[in-house]
């Protein structure tokens, strides 16, 4: 699959329904399009850049946000999350497209669930033998709000390397001028 034809270049036309799997889904989609234009043609400088030695790189954050974007799709399909992350795709173009499906898939699976299916769902951490389980209220304020953090930092250490997001890009429409 080229870069280009991956999910998330523009959000997908709103649920008929307001729902709080749609809404779920609608948030997940607002993530996706976010990562899929802040992450688009990064350069090398761009992904070992860091603030600060002490700081995560770039390409670090892009890991760190597979992870947040794995644990959303686990959650959305009622799967413990394994802690640490035991594989990473290795590269940047495999590492972009994975995290891109991961959050395809998340929104995909929480599209249409109904309030009794959303308010079952669980996020479910296993670290070694034992799982530690949380309200999907977790979910919202821990990897969704964690994600659309460390988009905005990719973002703000790309405009740092001299190459800014496309211009086009409007999150708030969820479409792109070419």
């Amino acid at each position: 699959m080229a870069q280009d034809k991956l999910p998330f270049y523009e959000i997908p036309p709103e649920p008929e329904t307001t729902s709080s799997g749609n809404v779920l889904a609608r948030m997940t989609q607002g993530l996706g399009y976010r990562y899929y234009w802040a992450t688009k043609d990064l350069r090398e400088e761009d992904l070992d850049y860091r603030p600060s030695n002490a700081a995560a790189s770039a390409y670090e954050t892009l890991e760190h946000l597979y992870g947040l974007s794995d644990m959303i799709r686990n959650t959305a399909l009622s799967q413990p999350s394994k802690r640490p992350v035991e594989t990473l795709p290795e590269g940047y173009e495999n590492l972009r497209k994975a995290t891109l499906l991961l959050l395809e898939e998340a929104s995909q699976a929480f599209l249409n669930q109904t309030p009794a299916e959303i308010e079952r769902l669980q996020l479910i951490i296993a670290r070694g033998e034992k799982n530690y389980t949380f309200p999907i209220w977790n979910l919202i304020n821990g990897p969704l709000s964690d994600a659309l953090y460390h988009t905005g930092q990719v973002v703000s250490f790309r405009r740092t390397t001299g190459n800014p997001i496309h211009p086009g890009v409007n999150v708030f429409m969820g479409k792109t001028k070419e």
